[in-house]
């Protein structure tokens, strides 16, 4: 039996006459950069993540990249994030001539430790703590991070909050949506997201309109009007083919969503009927986990295992095998093996499975018999 890691088509299959039809009608418009079709998108998304604004961007990364523009972090300025995400998180922070900082992860959820966080700045003197002008926390795997605690350091420092949401839309911490909670939050729609595109694209919500303005205007080179710049900006417009293709998607997200809730709930059914109680399993600790992945932890030999399962047609996926603050590129931060065990302990153990939301009983059945045949 082939059961992929992810299987697009079958979504596909279901949706195949709404984009067609849609895509059309951007083809006959010939409108394809902003436009009608991405201010659609935008309010349907502010909409749904529950904030006044939200704004159509070229990808997840550049979401990242423009809020903090917006947020006027530059060269000298520090932000705290994770060092256990997608190299984006980091990398547009360095893009923008800040410098990260590193702090370790919950060992369950793999989401920033908001006590790691307190500790770093409780670490630091007085002028390094000036120079943090930001926290991007990340909500990992679709789970919210404990953003609580977090709002409330960032109060108490005077810190900006990104929400790094690329894996989370619809995920919820407390009954507030992803990306609602922090200053900005920033979406990916990457095709393999729970909601993605047909290529790249992206959005960033916010409350303020303050931010919200200074968001359109970075769009566009910072220009405002056109060809009058008062500051330097990007190239960061959404595609209207992809505005439109998200459109489409969005309506059957929570759909999809349920699909992959009730997945991972008959994971853990088949996971205990199997006997492999050695193996962790995602765990909630918040009230709406959308499951963009989901992850088992293996005591051992996991990269044996996922050989294993890929001769067996099961794709599995190593998210991620060598934290941020371990790699080549940021060896100029200093950070040495051991200085975030948790998220160097995942990086060696955990693997993520198929979770999708078309994933059939028995693919998922058989997903688990054959990681029981390798432990046994």
């Amino acid at each position: 039996m082939k059961v992929p890691l992810l299987d697009l088509k079958a979504q596909y299959r279901t949706i195949r006459d709404e984009i067609l039809k849609v895509t059309e009608q951007v083809y006959e418009s010939q409108y394809f950069i902003l436009g009608p079709h991405v201010e659609t998108l935008e309010n349907e998304i502010a909409e749904y993540c529950a904030t006044q604004y939200a704004l159509g961007v070229s990808s997840g990364t550049d979401a990242l990249l423009i809020s903090l523009m917006a947020a006027s972090v530059g060269p000298g300025d520090q932000v705290i994030t994770s060092p256990y995400t997608f190299f984006a998180t980091a990398g547009s922070i360095v893009r923008v001539g800040a410098r990260p900082v590193f702090v370790d992860i919950d060992s369950e959820t793999y989401n920033i430790s908001p006590q790691e966080v307190e500790n770093a700045l409780f670490g630091m003197n007085e002028a390094e703590r000036a120079r943090v002008k930001a926290l991007m926390p990340v909500h990992l795997y679709g789970q919210c991070a404990e953003m609580e605690p977090i709002l409330q350091i960032a109060a108490k420092y005077n810190l900006c909050v990104i929400e790094d949401a690329a894996q989370a839309i619809g995920s919820e911490y407390d009954g507030k949506r992803a990306g609602s909670m922090g200053d900005f939050g920033c979406f990916s729609f990457f095709p393999s997201k729970n909601l993605g595109a047909f290529g790249d694209g992206g959005i960033v919500t916010t409350n303020s309109r303050e931010h919200y303005e200074q968001l359109k205007t970075l769009r566009v080179h910072g220009s405002r009007p056109k060809y009058y710049h008062r500051f330097i900006g990007g190239n960061f417009r959404l595609d209207a083919l992809q505005a439109a293709i998200v459109s489409v998607k969005l309506k059957y997200l929570d759909g999809w969503s349920r699909g992959r809730q009730e997945n991972a709930n008959n994971y853990r059914i088949l996971f205990a009927e199997a006997g492999l109680d050695e193996i962790q399993l995602p765990v909630e600790k918040q009230n709406r986990h959308i499951y963009n992945q989901f992850i088992i932890r293996v005591p051992e030999k996991r990269d044996e295992l996922r050989q294993f399962l890929q001769q067996e047609g099961i794709g599995t996926e190593v998210y991620y095998p060598v934290p941020l603050h371990l790699q080549e590129c940021f060896a100029y931060l200093d950070y040495k093996k051991g200085d975030c065990p948790v998220s160097e302990q995942a990086a060696t153990h955990t693997l993520a499975i198929p979770i999708y939301p078309e994933l059939t009983d028995d693919q998922q059945a058989y997903v688990v018999q054959k990681i029981k045949e390798f432990h046994v």
